[in-house]
């Protein structure tokens, strides 16, 4: 497929026993075959879906169950990723495009490779020549002041071939989030796994969505493979900015 990398069948080591406990246990996962969007999606990406009717546009000042895509103006370049998505907005654009979200367990296997790496170039600390991140109190790598986003692929690509799997924007998976994956018990760790309920709503007792591997504003601790954020898939009202990329069997 155009701009996309095939990540091989097989076993990955998927979370940490190291970090946080929402990423333990550490446990050997399979994931099917897939393919993964090289990039994150760009505002020139979602600016087709919009211009065709397929992805809606649904800012502060409007009544909405959520808002997005837009984060402001510094971050609104062609080549940088988009900002200020909900999930509902990032499956929506990935289904127009014949694509899907990737699973958690997908997204992971693509940043860290089979062996557990902790960034996708390997287990050298992040910095800001690996990635877009916060470094010495600077935003995206400011030198003179805080910078917002940085185009995509500015940094060397990682494993698989995939770029920005570690800062620059914050990504959007498909499951829900659990409090570890040892709650999540075998929805977390059958082979090709999904989460709760699939992933698919409604999911009694889940709301909130995983998003994965940090952005220009956190630091290096936030850009590891295994760290999970979450947050309210309407993106709303507690808005910030998180993009996506997009997967296909």
């Amino acid at each position: 497929y155009p701009n996309m990398k095939c990540i091989p069948a097989g076993n990955f080591i998927r979370g940490s026993n190291n970090h946080e406990k929402d990423e333990k246990p550490e446990q050997t996962i399979y994931v099917s075959e897939f393919y993964m969007d090289t990039y994150e999606v760009t505002n020139e990406d979602f600016n087709k879906c919009i211009d065709a009717g397929k992805c809606k546009e649904c800012l502060k000042n409007q009544t909405c169950n959520y808002i997005g895509p837009r984060y402001g103006k510094p971050y609104m370049g062609a080549k940088q990723p988009i900002a200020g998505v909900s999930w509902y907005t990032a499956k929506e654009f990935c289904e127009y495009m014949g694509k899907r979200l990737p699973t958690e367990a997908e997204w992971e296997k693509a940043a860290r490779g089979t062996s557990g790496d902790i960034y996708p170039w390997g287990n050298e600390p992040a910095d800001c020549t690996r990635a877009v991140i916060e470094e010495n109190g600077k935003k995206g790598c400011g030198k003179d002041k805080d910078l917002p986003t940085s185009d995509v692929g500015t940094r060397a690509s990682g494993k698989y071939g995939l770029f920005d799997m570690a800062g620059n924007s914050w990504e959007w998976v498909n499951d829900f989030y659990t409090k570890s994956f040892e709650v999540c018990g075998e929805a977390c760790s059958k082979k090709d796994p999904k989460g709760p309920c699939d992933g698919k709503e409604p999911c009694p007792g889940y709301e909130r969505r995983v998003l994965k591997g940090g952005s220009w504003w956190w630091d290096k601790s936030y850009a590891r493979g295994s760290k999970r954020r979450h947050h309210d898939p309407k993106n709303y009202p507690e808005y910030h900015h998180f993009g996506f990329r997009c997967a296909k069997d």
